[in-house]
């Protein structure tokens, strides 16, 4: 009996050592845990590439309110001439974001190791707003969509205007041999040529479709008779999204914010317009800044509509899903 009674108090005496050993192994990985360095916070800047047009105001509004450092955050807005400057810095990493297109998010994930993602649609037509019109020349006699079949159009080969007119004609009716395209990068050189007659149709943004029609052209079609085919938006390198979302979801208040005060009142900002989309100055009396859609995200089919083309255009070789281009969590409320 003393033997069992024995045995019986070592094994308790053993289980309350055991127990004690793992509250002190545990103390000691607690406090190993406190001694972790925390990570590094979150970068508060970002660097956005900016063309000289009249899509990219809301940037240029958030920074002269105020609303950049009322979030918490610096942002440089980096004036770039071209798509393709604007393009090559956002794949060198010397910039975090850009206002772009769909197309071009698309074609830079599919022929570069960077991977950018859309946050939010920058801006798309409204019923008496387009954002692109094709134009007839003064001379050419051009006064209907039936009279563009098998006339050459002078557009920006594989890019967003080229899309958004190829999806318009076809819209139209056209046959894809009516359809002409001739290809002139350089706006303001597709504009004279349109105005001399040396093109008998182009397709142009405003300010300058506005100056192509005070100098004699002539509106034949416009996009915001088919909206979904056209818009642009803002999209950020997938590293900056991963390492920076909170810098980013800042940025979209600001520009959130300065949507809603040009929707307000656009006239408010009429010389920020002028300076930074370069309105030439016959227009600068009577050209006011467009409303701006707020919150909005392409949809899918816009997207995989953008993949189609550029599948059939053999731009890229392989489908795109929509989460490969845009990142809908910086717009989820």
């Amino acid at each position: 009996m003393s033997r069992s009674v024995s045995v019986s108090s070592t094994c308790k005496e053993a289980r309350v050592r055991f127990r004690r050993i793992i509250g002190i192994l545990i103390g000691f990985l607690l406090l190993a845990g406190c001694t972790v360095p925390a990570s590094p916070q979150e970068p508060k800047t970002l660097k956005i590439g900016v063309l000289p047009i009249t899509d990219v105001v809301p940037a240029y509004v958030a920074q002269e309110q105020g609303y950049y450092a009322d979030e918490g955050i610096e942002v440089q807005l980096v004036p770039v001439a071209s798509g393709a400057e604007r393009d090559s810095l956002i794949q060198a990493g010397g910039i975090d974001g850009e206002l772009n297109e769909l197309i071009t998010t698309i074609l830079t994930n599919a022929g570069s190791e960077t991977k950018v993602r859309v946050v939010t649609t920058a801006r798309r037509p409204f019923p008496d707003v387009p954002l692109f019109f094709i134009l007839s020349s003064p001379g050419s006699g051009i006064t209907s969509a039936e009279q563009l079949k098998g006339v050459e159009i002078g557009i920006s080969e594989n890019t967003v205007i080229e899309y958004v007119t190829d999806r318009v004609l076809q819209r139209q009716g056209f046959q894809p041999d009516e359809i002409v395209f001739t290809n002139v990068p350089r706006i303001p050189v597709r504009l004279e040529l349109l105005l001399n007659d040396q093109l008998k149709a182009a397709v142009l943004p405003d300010p300058l479709a506005s100056l192509a029609q005070m100098q004699g052209a002539r509106v034949v079609l416009t996009d915001n008779v088919y909206p979904e085919v056209s818009l642009s938006v803002l999209s950020f390198r997938e590293d900056i999204l991963k390492d920076r979302p909170n810098t980013v979801r800042a940025f979209l208040r600001a520009w959130d914010k300065a949507v809603a005060d040009i929707n307000a009142d656009p006239r408010k900002f009429r010389n920020l317009l002028i300076e930074k989309a370069r309105v030439p100055e016959p227009l600068q009396d009577r050209y006011d800044l467009p409303p701006f859609p707020e919150k909005e995200l392409p949809s899918e089919a816009q997207v995989e509509d953008v993949v189609d083309w550029a599948l059939e255009k053999g731009l890229i070789s392989q489908p795109m899903g929509y989460e490969e281009v845009v990142d809908p969590a910086f717009r989820r409320q």
